[in-house]
């Protein structure tokens, strides 16, 4: 027996036990070096006249045998030399796929997947033993390799009549090992990582007592295949199989780049949320392929999380099969590709909301909430990016806007005017909504508790500020109007601050901005009434409290009955004061301290 040319035997033992943390992976290498075998061989042929092959007879065999508990996978590639042998297998991390690159890599087509050579030990995971049959092409010598592990390996000559490789692995005992003899768990893992390898992989199956060879991979990828040869119809059928959605997505975006870089990619756009999508156990990310070979189930590098949604395969020859998580992250290749696929779901998605309305609302009642999350999160960093993908709903034309429209829409104004509550219908009702509705503005009515952290952070759209029109700096009075209410306001100071007395807020003045309304809640400074709420809902110790202001309509027959209670019952026109502020605290939604004492106060009024 010969021992591996590895510095140790704990070489072996790291690429098993860390290169690899998941076992199934090990029948993805092994195809995948017998798609390498037969790309050599293909390759040789169109170069060496004296090679006579039909590239039609090219295929990976796959037999199970459950009793012996054998697993034997075979092609008819190029094949192997006794030093071949030697030189590929018995040294750890040396490569043939690498080496016959480096070769002709000056020369096109040339389709290698497995790069570094460590792949094949991966079957040292699930095999006890491992023998490697194979017989060169041009040869009449076959030899055996066979090794336990990390023990070392013997060859010896072998009787294999035909050209190629047969891998046979003898298959650990124990449970956890018995799926990978099943015919169902080897189709599976064919189809999952292997799906799109370029030669057929045919597996031995037997039906009625007759074994025959069924082909188990697709062969061509959709992503491969010319855009214009593809129905609407296989786009649909492929999104529906390969992420198991009954609903059509709304849109897909193909695309094949060449030049520096090449990657061919399939993304989609689903038309619903998942059913955890906005939970914690949800993981984003593509499909990530290279050359047909399924790397990362789910890569998480290739989509920011604003997009997180879409669902897709990228394909690229220029990303190694056996490149880990931790290099993903680095890898140049991989954040080119990222960049490019960004560009193209928003271009998408705008293209979307331009001339496919209705099904970009449907879009944006899905994942709306992910894209004003994408603001927020990076503190404003990111709106030039999604800031035109934002709708909210327009107060004079009563349905969703994008911010492009609004500002297009109201040109003349100074600011974009939103308020937040609730639900439209109870915005409508605020008296500082009802009361610019009336003088012709129109006001974004914000129902999602995102809404004015995005506003926040974004601070203006174009040249144009954020103003929240419950704050107390909206400024649409005429300065006749602010003279009048100014010296109202002075002459009042004294009526103003025993109000103020016993109430929890920061001031109480007369306003001119209401219609219809006694009174309303303002707030000054950066905290508002809606951000109070959505604060303290979190689940910590801290209490958020906004800075407020009771704001009293001057227009409104209450105001004489509050200057009458301070002249005759100023202990009156506390009573009165504590029952205006709770009738504001309720129009903006928030609770009463003390209901109880409310309710009693309203009795007294009534029966006086």
């Amino acid at each position: 027996m010969k021992e591996f040319k590895a510095e140790s035997k704990r070489l072996m033992e790291l690429m098993i036990n860390s290169i690899y943390t998941n076992k199934e992976i090990f029948l993805r290498e092994i195809i995948s070096n017998a798609s390498d075998a037969i790309d050599k061989l293909h390759y040789k042929s169109l170069t060496d006249k004296k090679i006579k092959v039909n590239k039609e007879d090219f295929a990976i065999i796959i037999k199970a045998d459950k009793q012996n508990r054998i697993l034997t996978i075979s092609d008819n590639g190029i094949g192997m030399t006794k030093d071949e042998l030697e030189s590929n297998l018995g040294t750890i991390a040396k490569s043939g796929s690498f080496d016959f690159k480096e070769q002709n890599k000056k020369k096109d087509n040339i389709d290698i997947i497995g790069q570094f050579g460590v792949g094949f030990y991966s079957a040292f995971m699930v095999a006890s033993k491992v023998e490697v049959i194979s017989k060169s092409y041009g040869t009449d010598e076959s030899y055996s390799w066979i090794s336990s592990g990390i023990e070392g390996y013997t060859i010896k000559k072998s009787d294999k009549k035909d050209y190629g490789t047969d891998i046979i692995l003898t298959i650990k005992d124990g449970e956890e090992y018995d799926n990978y003899l099943e015919d169902y768990e080897i189709k599976n893992l064919i189809k999952k990582y292997s799906d799109y390898i370029t030669y057929p992989i045919k597996m031995e199956v037997t039906e009625d007592k007759k074994t025959k060879l069924e082909t188990i991979n697709s062969l061509v990828p959709l992503w491969r295949r010319n855009k214009k040869d593809i129905s609407e119809e296989e786009y649909n059928t492929f999104y529906s199989d390969k992420f198991f959605d009954y609903e059509k997505p709304l849109s897909h975006i193909h695309t094949k780049a060449e030049g520096t870089l090449e990657y061919n990619s399939l993304i989609y756009i689903p038309s619903h949320a998942s059913y955890d999508y906005y939970s914690k156990e949800y993981e984003k990310g593509l499909q990530l392929y290279s050359n047909g070979v399924l790397i990362m189930e789910k890569c998480a590098d290739l989509v920011p999380d604003y997009f997180s949604f879409v669902k897709g395969v990228v394909d690229s020859p220029d990303l190694s099969l056996n490149i880990s998580r931790e290099t993903l992250q680095q890898n140049r290749v991989l954040i080119t590709i990222a960049n490019n696929i960004e560009k193209h779901i928003k271009n998408e998605l705008i293209s979307m909301q331009n001339e496919k309305r209705e099904d970009y609302l449907k879009f944006w009642e899905a994942f709306g909430l992910q894209i004003k999350a994408g603001i927020y999160s990076s503190y404003g960093m990111d709106k030039d990016k999604l800031q035109d993908l934002l709708m909210f709903h327009s107060s004079k034309e009563n349905k969703l806007v994008t911010l492009k429209e609004y500002f297009d829409n109201n040109k003349d104004e100074k600011s974009i005017y939103y308020a937040c509550g609730s639900s439209i219908d109870q915005i409508k009702t605020l008296p500082q909504v009802e009361a610019l509705i009336s003088k012709d503005k129109d006001v974004l009515l914000c129902s999602s508790y995102l809404d004015e952290f995005v506003f926040k952070v974004m601070s203006k759209y174009e040249d144009k500020e954020f103003k929240n029109v419950c704050s107390d700096n909206i400024d649409l009075e005429t300065e006749d109007d602010k003279e009048e209410l100014k010296k109202l306001n002075d002459n009042s100071q004294d009526l103003l601050t025993l109000m103020k007395d016993g109430l929890d807020v920061k001031d109480v003045k007369f306003t001119s901005r209401l219609k219809n309304h006694p009174v309303c809640l303002s707030t000054t400074g950066e905290i508002s009434v809606e951000m109070e709420k959505v604060m303290n809902a979190m689940p910590t110790n801290e209490s958020i409290n906004a800075q407020k202001i009771l704001e009293i309509n001057y227009h409104h027959p209450i105001v004489q009955k509050l200057q009458d209670l301070y002249k005759n019952d100023k202990e009156e026109l506390k009573k009165y004061s504590k029952v205006l502020y709770a009738q504001a605290r309720l129009i903006e939604g928030l609770p009463i301290d003390n209901p109880t004492e409310i309710a009693n106060l309203v009795c007294d009024i009534l029966v006086k």
